[in-house]
């Protein structure tokens, strides 16, 4: 499977960690020491989950070799939708007016991205489909509530776009070598680690510590699962992303692998907690930087619980 072309979109409103001394009494420095954010990205009020999918298949489109109408599967991964029925798969297919395409949401809290790439493996296997978009949106701050001093200050908005293809298109494609998920809900705290309750409070993390403990642990396992069946190790990956909830997890993770920070890429500073786009809008703001026959690892941990990780050959 290849990735024929990448997009994202961050919404240009800020939030500074500032903002929460007086909502949740938390201070700066002490968000900054717990999560290493410094700000995070905040949709304004006319933007959206689906505006803001749409923007980042917008930015796609700029360098698809192929017109989008050559599609005939749309993805959309997330866990934030602005409406359960008609999904932003629907909107997209709509915008772009592609008939004869099938529209699918898929959730599985924040490794919903992974989880969509992995259906469109799928989709690919059994011939069909040949083309696909896969669109993952987040808009945390429409359900997150400030004021909750335990996950109140964590969550950006953002959305990421990925065009693919079952075989190669040109020779600027990078490969997904190999896609690994894995359901965790009989692990710990499982389905109430995090949660998505709109009419109850909106987004909540009752125990971060069994979350954070258990992401740690997870995306390492993840990993193993993409970079084994290849024939590598971990630490030969050129580079690895992991999904963006705190800092502190993904330098956990570099110090179980023996590995130093120049090996990690993070936008967690400036924009927070983007959910299940966080990793693949990494992928996508960094994908100039990569040359050819690097390897990157993207590995994600999701509330529910589950992980997820993909290997990319550039």
């Amino acid at each position: 499977m290849y990735i024929n072309s990448t997009g994202f979109y961050i919404p240009s409103g800020r939030v500074y960690n500032d903002h929460f001394l007086e909502v949740n009494g938390l201070t700066s420095d002490w968000i900054l020491k717990r999560t290493g954010i410094c700000s995070r990205s905040k949709a304004a009020e006319d933007e959206g989950h689906n505006s803001m999918g749409l923007a980042a298949i917008a930015n796609a489109l700029e360098n698809l070799p192929y017109d989008i109408k050559d599609i005939d599967l749309i993805v959309s991964a997330s866990y934030s939708p602005y409406d359960t029925v008609a999904t932003l798969a629907h909107i997209a297919q709509q915008k772009y007016d592609i008939p004869e395409m099938k529209a699918v949401y898929a959730s599985a809290a924040c490794s919903s991205f992974v989880n969509g790439l992995e259906i469109v493996e799928g989709y690919f296997a059994m011939g069909k489909a040949k083309k696909a978009l896969i669109v993952s949106s987040e808009h945390n701050t429409y359900y997150s509530n400030e004021s909750d001093p335990k996950c109140g200050h964590l969550w950006g908005d953002g959305a990421v776009a990925f065009f693919l293809s079952a075989d190669r298109v040109s020779e600027n494609d990078a490969e997904i070598k190999h896609i690994y998920t894995r359901g965790l809900g009989n692990v710990s705290k499982g389905p109430e680690g995090v949660r998505l309750r709109p009419k109850e409070g909106g987004i909540a993390m009752p125990d971060g510590k069994d979350v954070f403990v258990h992401a740690c642990k997870y995306m390492i396992q993840a990993l193993d699962g993409v970079t084994n069946p290849e024939g590598l190790t971990i630490q030969e990956l050129s580079y690895i992303i992991c999904h963006q909830a705190n800092k502190r997890i993904v330098a956990n993770v570099a110090h179980q692998l023996g590995l130093d920070d120049d090996h990690f890429i993070n936008n967690i500073e400036e924009l927070g907690n983007t959910g299940s786009a966080s990793a693949a809008i990494v992928f996508a703001q960094n994908r100039n930087k990569f040359v050819k026959g690097d390897k990157i690892g993207l590995t994600v941990f999701g509330g529910g619980y589950s992980c997820g990780a993909f290997l990319v050959e550039i």
